[in-house]
């Protein structure tokens, strides 16, 4: 009996964890994980008299920043550059998305929303220097209001950016 109660705890921890925020990954990566269902899936499903539209999808990236900063570090830039690819191919070009900045708990909340707000800017300031469309993005500073791990609210895995494509 220990043994399925300790198997079922496990099972149980393993399912509820956050997916890590993603530190590397192609642009076909990105690509699959972000793009609609293909052309020969429903767009929208019926369920009794109500539609159901599929939500939109969802990234959380590893970006890193100066300390207390918006200042992009070199060592995310081949990330976003592979993000930008992945939203010039032909299943995202048409696609507009949300770029949110996110930090961890630690100072403020005023703080933290301003620092966000101005890292989502510069991750958009990036991406557009790299031939992505302005008019396709906007961004969103959360500050702490969303962390990805609120148990603990100073975790690394807190401070990220979340791509959210957009209907």
């Amino acid at each position: 009996m220990k043994k399925l109660m300790a198997m079922l705890l496990i099972s149980s921890a393993a399912n509820s964890q956050v997916p890590a925020p993603i530190k590397n990954a192609t642009a076909n990566d990105l690509v699959e994980k972000l793009a609609p269902a293909t052309d020969d899936q429903p767009k929208t499903r019926s369920l009794g008299s109500r539609n159901i539209i599929p939500q939109p999808k969802s990234i959380d990236l590893v970006i890193q920043f100066d300390l207390d900063s918006a200042k992009l570090k070199e060592p995310s830039k081949p990330l976003l550059n592979n993000l930008v690819e992945a939203m010039k191919n032909d299943r995202l070009a048409a696609i507009k998305f949300k770029i949110e900045g996110h930090t961890d708990a630690q100072g403020t909340e005023q703080h933290n929303l301003k620092l966000s707000q101005g890292r989502a800017e510069s991750v958009i300031a990036y991406i557009t220097s790299l031939g992505v469309d302005k008019e396709r993005l906007t961004g969103e500073g959360k500050g702490f209001s969303e962390l990805l791990v609120p148990e603990k609210p100073k975790a690394a895995e807190n401070r990220r950016v979340r791509i959210t494509t957009q209907p």
